[in-house]
């Protein structure tokens, strides 16, 4: 029998596990948006939406793991890094993204964008005309997870002031009162904004435009993501050895993980269990996989698959690029995905691959070498 699998200290933010989920979101997502330009990939031609939703569970991970650690340890969390590091990380490439958008309009995906000041305040989720107004529209999530690293550290800072830190047992209560609270919003919205159109004789398309405004984008009712990142984070933070012992059944997890995302893949959207359930069971699944994918136990936890380090550090170039490139490329590329469409397909992804690397290279990665000296700069002046 070949001995078991050590257990290491779980894998930093370039662990292997962690760059083959965020490739596999991001190339979802793509396929999803892909569809509607006449390539459709079965499966994520459909359901690729759910890679938004392994985002954000990567997302809760990721953002609650060093703010809980510090606080299970009784320390003071880097607030101030925090705050530097998040700015760095999204809004260089996020603004030179609008501003292309708004520089070359005749490369958008579609006429109509919000206005501006909804982008610069990370406002456009949460207001109704969001289907209409529907270039550069993909950056609701992005204003999901702005409100997130905005509520969260606050929520924490305030419970580890007031000396009452819960564990992860608490924690855990309270992300299922939330969870809860969730599904009932979202089915209160579905019985008031979406079934009436539903009826017999009813309007499809306002149908859909109730479900996008009111479930489908508002922060408040697609928290179920971060709230399982947060969760796991919470578990490794205050019980580490029950993380241990939970990333020992690595194969089941990934199994459990696949099994969840299939079912939820059977519920309709524009449903009532569709609206209630689909995402609490979406982030569930993408939770198994991310701790399957974090398991020593697994190849995935211990090996990196090729290429997809180089997806996941294009990763949010690519999102944030890729719908403007497709737009553009069926402006030019005329009959292509009819007449050839394994070429379109290649040309495609391609050319938003190279879109991405040019982002990445002129504005992503020297915004992210630039951190730690705007983090000791604001240090600096904070302590004058």
């Amino acid at each position: 029998m070949p001995p078991s699998p050590v257990l290491t200290p779980l894998p930093s933010p370039r662990a292997p596990g962690l760059d083959l989920l965020r490739a596999l979101a991001i190339v979802v997502v793509m396929l999803y948006h892909l569809s509607s330009h006449g390539i459709d990939v079965a499966g994520p031609g459909r359901h690729g939406w759910m890679g938004v939703d392994l985002f954000f569970v990567l997302s809760g991970y990721l953002i609650g793991w060093p703010v809980l650690r510090d606080l299970a340890a009784g320390r003071k969390p880097d607030w101030t890094g925090f705050v530097v590091g998040r700015a760095w990380r999204i809004l260089p490439a996020y603004l030179a993204v609008l501003a292309l958008y708004l520089a070359l309009p005749a490369w958008r995906e579609a006429d109509a964008m919000p206005p501006v000041w909804q982008f610069l305040t990370f406002s456009m989720n949460v207001l109704p005309e969001h289907l209409t107004q529907r270039a550069y529209s993909h950056a609701w999530s992005l204003c999901v997870e702005e409100h997130f690293y905005l509520l969260f550290p606050l929520v924490a800072w305030l419970l580890a002031r007031s000396g009452r830190m819960p564990g992860v047992l608490a924690t855990s209560a309270g992300a299922a009162l939330l969870f809860g609270a969730g599904m009932l919003l979202r089915d209160w919205e579905w019985r008031h904004a979406i079934a009436p159109h539903l009826a017999s004789g009813g309007d499809a398309a306002r149908a859909v435009a109730g479900y996008v405004g009111r479930i489908y984008s508002p922060t408040w009712t697609r928290l179920d993501g971060l709230l399982a990142g947060v969760l796991l984070a919470a578990l490794r933070a205050f019980r580490p050895a029950w993380w241990t012992r939970v990333l020992t059944h690595g194969w089941v997890l990934l199994g459990a993980g696949l099994a969840l995302l299939m079912a939820a893949t059977q519920l309709d959207p524009l449903g009532r269990g569709g609206a209630v359930f689909l995402y609490p069971l979406a982030a569930l699944g993408c939770a198994c996989l991310l701790l399957g994918a974090l398991s020593p136990c697994t190849p995935l936890g211990r090996r990196a698959l090729p290429g997809a380090r180089t997806l996941a550090l294009l990763a949010f170039s690519l999102y944030l690029t890729h719908r403007q490139v497709y737009a553009w490329l069926d402006d030019v590329a005329g009959d292509l995905t009819a007449n050839a469409p394994l070429a379109a397909f290649v040309l495609y992804n391609g050319a938003s691959l190279a879109v991405a690397a040019l982002l990445y290279v002129a504005v992503e990665r020297p915004g992210l070498r630039m951190r730690p000296g705007m983090t000791r700069r604001l240090r600096g002046a904070l302590a004058r």
